[in-house]
């Protein structure tokens, strides 16, 4: 099948089929996604149309929503796209992933973890490392203060207890919840999840903070259990 996108200049095109024009004329909507990225990214290369550039960027992600996972050197392996460009797109897909996870709600309700997993899972959905976050609680379990404490591997190492109450007892928190992602979409935890849970509850005691829970979190998909969350409270480890 011939490319209906040659490697041609934009301004080569006919005016009709500039995304800008069509963009000024029909608005958003009436855009494809290949054609809304070619405006994020401008320029094409040498012998590349910028819509061609973009198109395969949709065909290779499968979808918008999967570039959102894309890293620079996904971005990178496009003919076409340097790192100044790719340093654009990550910034865009970036801006989209806090606008989703930006729900308006200050104080929502998390006694339970499903609860959990649906807050978190705008700020973990495709992340190819893990983050371990602590959740700030009033006493009526509602959040004050969501805090990322690592970014990298959820270990007894990286996630001190030191850390975590820290946070707990500089927001006021009456309780906290714990939370980290497993890139591989698998909850089930590792002997070092175990581990760092147990120093965690023994840390609460010691501190009068409550520790609701420890919830590990993955994706339905590649959960045996197909829940896509492990929660060390369900489980009877706190």
């Amino acid at each position: 099948m011939s490319d209906p996108y040659p490697p041609l200049r934009v301004q080569d095109l006919a005016v009709s089929d500039r995304p800008q024009e069509r963009l000024q004329k029909l608005g958003p909507a009436a855009l494809s996604d290949s054609e809304l990225l070619a405006l994020l990214l401008r320029s094409g290369g040498k012998g590349n149309n910028v819509l061609a550039i973009a198109r395969q960027l949709v065909t290779d992600a499968g979808s918008l929503r999967t570039l959102v996972t894309w890293s620079e050197a996904d971005f990178r392996r496009l003919k076409g796209i340097g790192r100044v460009k790719a340093l654009q797109l990550i910034a865009v897909m970036e801006v989209a992933r806090r606008v989703l996870a930006d729900t308006g709600e200050t104080d929502p309700l998390l006694n339970r973890p499903e609860l959990v997993r649906d807050h978190l899972a705008p700020h973990y959905a495709g992340l190819q490392v893990e983050k371990f976050w602590v959740l700030c609680l009033n006493r009526k379990n509602r959040l004050m203060k969501q805090v990322e404490i690592t970014s990298g591997t959820a270990t007894s190492s990286l996630a001190h207890p030191r850390e975590v109450f820290r946070e707990a007892i500089r927001h006021g928190a009456t309780a906290i919840i714990c939370a980290h992602n497993h890139p591989s979409g698998d909850p089930a935890p590792s002997a070092a999840d175990v581990q760092l849970t147990r120093q965690l509850r023994d840390a609460a005691r010691a501190v009068d903070i409550d520790l609701l829970d420890h919830v590990v979190l993955g994706r339905a998909a590649a959960d045996p259990r197909g829940a896509g969350f492990y929660s060390f409270r369900q489980a009877g480890v706190l």
